[in-house]
């Protein structure tokens, strides 16, 4: 393609926080930044004059200390702002008044709006019930909770006391939440009574009842109210009280915040757990705040008083970055339940009622609103919406072109590509900068993103594995229950010595961009040539009798064959005609090479919390090994439909 998708007008540009931010930067380096590939550079050229201008610029509350950056030249061993002292939580709650911090839908079933002064006072409230239980610094308080303003001011009260919040959704079983929680030892359990889903109430006491008795460190368990039955639901909970009931005996308070240390622990977030049991990741207060200031602030370009939505649950390291936006004194808009209920446009019907600026979703939700040929470009007023932020997996160069097509011209379209075990972005949008088909737009300020080769060379033009090679902030203060490392170790620095290896097939494009293709320990190997399954998705989901696709690689006969699943539309059956027409597509629209040797029709994929597809338990399923977490899986009755599969035995 020729030409950009979209690009910023002149005005846009000069409004950017990025553009003085710039300005800024080259005061500060005393040498010429005229574009963003300039900034870059100096961002990872000198850190300790890159972050200590974030700090500024983005007004970060707290005590900087004189040093930015200690043992900065090792991976593991750099510290940021070494003397610095800060609370998460009075960084978040900076502004007060009557205007809306939260608004919140659940479904068409709830619906809140809270205050600044509101959602303080809640904190505050929760913080002294969290005291009179004894919470202190360091101390964990876990979460099973839906994406409610309660869950906010809940984390909220923890970090103001130096806790450590750790959360996950609801929908998880039983298992799954032991799986995570027993391995950090909680003193607070917080859950809901229930949650809404597709218009159906999810009642969770008995679920609830069960993780509480099994978890002997928690020392209260607080139920809050979603469906209506909290005060029921609690006295049949040993230990419990509702909310409503737990905070009554407090009045609000001024918020006296504990200042950490930048690297005290502030969140434990959980690997997928579809491989083995979850790997609890523990984030620093400090590193998580001034990278999500800075994503947010430059790469996103939030405002004061801007609307920030992300379709996320508890689960996803996504709300972990949403309510950071309180921090850039953005109105946080929440939802809960499915994205489709009451019917497909219902995120567009949000969207609009509440004049969204940001409009943060995944890229498998994008595909379904195509696939539902939906057109909110004609049907709805989304005349407030800047920007349009997509992650969880690739974004499709069919999507790319949908969300300008029926969704909104002038819209900047942010692929943004990081994880739960940095809790950001490596690969982000940049708002000053052009949009391209099926790119990222580039690195994040402030990470030394790379690609190289097997030989751990840099390559340009061809795929490799995304490295950074340079400490940031926001790498894990180290996994819990690690005390020689060893786990940290293995997952990030095994690969290339000192040189943090995210697992990512990735590519850099001839304009600076990049394209993901993947997770490398998902890659394909048929005849030792290497493919990224996203590479194929791209192909096969532009065709409409495809509802989803999962691809793999079997062993077969001293080799590795391609082998695609897909989950067909209503109606659709996979006769001979439609597998010659995916292989075209493939062939043609890929390589010869991307053509899969086996294609089976499945009625469903299975898909972790988060909605991504579990190409890695698939392996192992048609392998024959066993699959043990079963509960780290949205689905997980689909994992029953790739047992001993007659297509794959010859």
């Amino acid at each position: 393609m020729t030409a950009p998708l979209w690009e910023p007008s002149p005005d846009r540009i000069a409004s950017e926080p990025m553009t003085a931010f710039m300005r800024r930067a080259a005061e500060v380096s005393g040498r010429p930044i005229v574009d963003y590939a300039a900034l870059h550079r100096w961002s990872v050229e000198d850190r300790d004059a890159f972050w200590s201008l974030i700090w500024d610029f983005c007004g970060v509350i707290g005590e900087k200390g004189t040093r930015v950056l200690q043992d900065g030249a090792a991976m593991r061993g750099a510290r940021f702002f070494p003397d610095a002292r800060l609370n998460f939580a009075e960084n978040l709650l900076r502004r007060r008044g009557s205007s809306d911090a939260i608004i919140f839908r659940g479904e068409n079933k709830v619906a809140r709006r809270w205050s600044w002064d509101e959602l303080a006072a809640m904190m505050s409230r929760i913080r002294q019930l969290f005291e009179a239980h004894g919470v202190k610094a360091g101390d964990r308080v876990a979460g099973m909770m839906p994406n409610m303003p309660e869950t906010v001011a809940a984390m909220l009260a923890t970090a103001s006391l130096g806790a450590v919040w750790s959360s996950c959704s609801p929908d998880f079983g039983s298992q799954g939440v032991l799986d995570r929680f027993r391995q950090i030892e909680p003193v607070i359990f917080i859950a809901p009574d229930g949650y809404w889903y597709a218009g159906k109430q999810n009642d969770v006491s008995a679920k609830v009842k069960e993780i509480a008795t099994k978890l002997p460190s928690v020392r209260a368990t607080i139920i809050v109210d979603y469906l209506g039955t909290a005060r029921q639901v609690a006295p049949t909970i040993p230990g419990a009280m509702s909310l409503e009931d737990a905070i009554a005996p407090y009045t609000t308070k001024t918020i006296d915040f504990a200042r950490q240390p930048f690297d005290h622990p502030l969140y434990i977030l959980f690997s997928s757990g579809t491989t083995g049991i979850p790997k609890c990741i523990v984030h620093s207060a400090g590193g998580t705040l001034i990278q999500h200031l800075k994503e947010q602030k430059l790469h996103a370009g939030v405002l004061p008083g801007e609307r920030f939505f992300w379709f996320a649950t508890c689960s996803w390291m996504m709300w972990n970055w949403l309510v950071s936006n309180l921090a850039s004194e953005a109105t946080l808009l929440l939802y809960d339940g499915s994205p489709f209920y009451p019917q497909a446009n219902a995120m567009f019907d949000y969207a609009e009622a509440e004049k969204m600026t940001y409009f943060g979703t995944s890229a498998k939700y994008i595909d379904a609103v195509r696939k539902a040929e939906l057109n909110p470009k004609k049907t709805h007023d989304l005349s407030s919406l800047k920007a349009i932020l997509s992650t969880g997996s690739a974004l499709a160069p069919d999507s790319f072109t949908y969300v300008y097509s029926h969704i909104k011209d002038d819209v900047h379209l942010a692929s943004v590509s990081g994880g739960t075990d940095i809790v950001a972005s490596f690969v982000t949008g940049i708002p000053t900068e052009p949009v391209w088909i099926g790119e990222i737009q580039g690195p994040a300020l402030g990470m030394a993103v790379d690609v190289w080769n097997d030989d751990g060379c840099p390559v340009r033009g061809e795929k490799g594995e995304l490295v950074c090679t340079a400490a940031f902030p926001s790498m894990p203060i180290g996994f819990w229950n690690d005390p020689d490392g060893a786990k940290y170790r293995s997952a990030y620095f095994e690969r290339f010595d000192q040189i943090w290896c995210h697992g990512d097939f990735a590519e850099w494009t001839q304009r600076g961009g990049m394209i993901i293709y993947g997770r490398s320990d998902a890659t394909l190997n048929p005849g030792g040539v290497r493919i990224g399954t996203a590479e194929i998705y791209n192909q096969v989901e532009q065709l409409e009798e495809i509802v989803e696709a999962l691809c793999v690689g079997q062993s077969w006969e001293d080799d590795v064959r391609v082998v695609l699943f897909v989950r067909l539309a209503a109606g659709v059956s996979l006769d001979s005609a439609l597998t010659q027409k995916i292989q075209t597509q493939i062939r043609t629209g890929a390589s010869p090479r991307h053509v899969p040797a086996r294609i089976v029709a499945v009625a469903d994929i299975p898909r972790t919390k988060s909605g991504k597809v579990t190409e890695l338990v698939v392996r192992d399923l048609i392998h024959g090994r066993m699959v043990t977490n079963k509960d780290a899986l949205a689905n997980p009755e689909a994992l029953d439909l790739f047992v001993n599969l007659p297509e794959l035995q010859t």
